[in-house]
């Protein structure tokens, strides 16, 4: 039989390394993308997503490293192909939407090459995939926010691109409207079979749009993974308080898989290293917390947030140890209650308290 080919990567990051005047925001930047994959740079402002994606797009030279797509060099220190070479399209935060050209003029606007008529066809047809159509002779300040999105991205699609970057792309629209366009982008995107890579904050949008995700703190990637290995296989104490929410407890090791904690003792999915008797700190998440009408753990109630079809509690035990849990709205309880409680926590994610 032939060997099965090594997969193609198509787009490449290797040992990056890049700044503002000499200096690297970012270093040590590794990863790469399958075709028709999406990927994304998640983590908190000043983390240095926005400045990889400059660099992709090439508006910002390397200092280190290699950036290729489809196998071919687009950046190198001191030499790098200019961006309207690199077949990368653009969908900027602010739309960047000619505010004195119609929707079909603005979407059309890199397609001047070819015939009005067959350019005029092209538009329609980008405009019917974002569900624009009716609107295409209408002014970018005629349309809400969503739409001026939408066209947006249509206009980056036009040039037929090899990879699109999405910087920050909803981040001025309401949360509702957020969630629908996230996943009515990544939806045209897998129809067309369209690899992008989204700059983002926002984990949930990251995990609903995304089949990669990049972890970033201090300019560097903390893990790059799928969405559930990022929220139950964490690499590192950053990526687990970043991903999901959740605090830490203390705890003590009592072999490989089992830590004693004030909520109990609590067994885990997997084998740490650890010798008996050393000091962990336990990640609980609201979700490691179940109701149990027979359990002797009674945390007494000291916060709670009511949001429809689930309260979040926050409890604590005797002595300082909080934490949370994510109830069904129908199980109220009251501020000072005393609630049975026990973990039951599939995935132990633990580190020791000196790291």
């Amino acid at each position: 039989m032939p060997e099965t080919p090594n997969t193609q990567w198509l787009l490449e990051v290797e040992n990056l390394a890049c700044g503002y005047g000499g200096d690297s925001v970012v270093r040590n930047i590794s990863f790469a993308l399958s075709h028709g994959d999406i990927g994304c740079l998640l983590g908190p402002s000043g983390c240095g997503k926005s400045t990889i994606l400059r660099a992709l797009a090439g508006f910002l030279p390397i200092n280190e490293g290699e950036i290729r797509l489809q196998s071919r060099a687009i950046s190198l220190p001191g030499r790098a192909m200019p961006p309207e070479k690199r077949k990368i399209g653009m969908v900027f935060q602010d739309y960047a939407l000619f505010p004195h050209l119609t929707i079909a003029d603005n979407v059309g606007f890199g397609l001047k090459e070819l015939a009005k008529q067959e350019r005029r066809q092209k538009v329609m047809d980008l405009l019917h995939l974002v569900h624009l159509q009716d609107l295409a002779d209408n002014y970018p300040h005629e349309l809400s926010g969503g739409q001026q999105q939408r066209v947006a991205l249509a206009r980056a699609l036009a040039p037929e691109p090899t990879l699109i970057l999405l910087d920050e792309p909803f981040s001025n629209l309401d949360t509702d409207l957020r969630r629908r366009l996230s996943l009515d982008v990544r939806e045209i995107l897998k129809s067309l079979g369209i690899s992008a890579i989204l700059v983002t904050h926002d984990q949930q949008e990251a995990f609903a749009m995304c089949d990669q995700v990049a972890v970033l703190q201090n300019g560097q990637i903390q893990q790059w993974d799928v969405p559930y290995n990022l929220y139950h296989e964490p690499a590192n104490r950053f990526v687990a308080s970043f991903v999901g929410q959740g605090g830490f407890i203390p705890g003590k090791a009592l072999g490989p898989d089992t830590i004693e904690s004030e909520l109990g003792v609590i067994d885990g999915n997997r084998a740490y290293k650890w010798k008996p008797g050393t000091l962990v700190d336990v990640l609980i998440r609201p979700d490691d917390i179940v109701y149990d009408a027979e359990s002797d753990l009674k945390p007494r109630v000291i916060e709670k947030t009511f949001a429809g079809t689930s309260t979040l509690y926050r409890f604590q035990c005797s002595g300082d140890t909080e934490f949370e849990a994510l109830f069904r709205s129908h199980l109220d309880f009251n501020l000072g209650e005393q609630v049975p409680v026990r973990v039951e926590a599939d995935h132990l994610i633990a580190f020791e308290r000196n790291t």
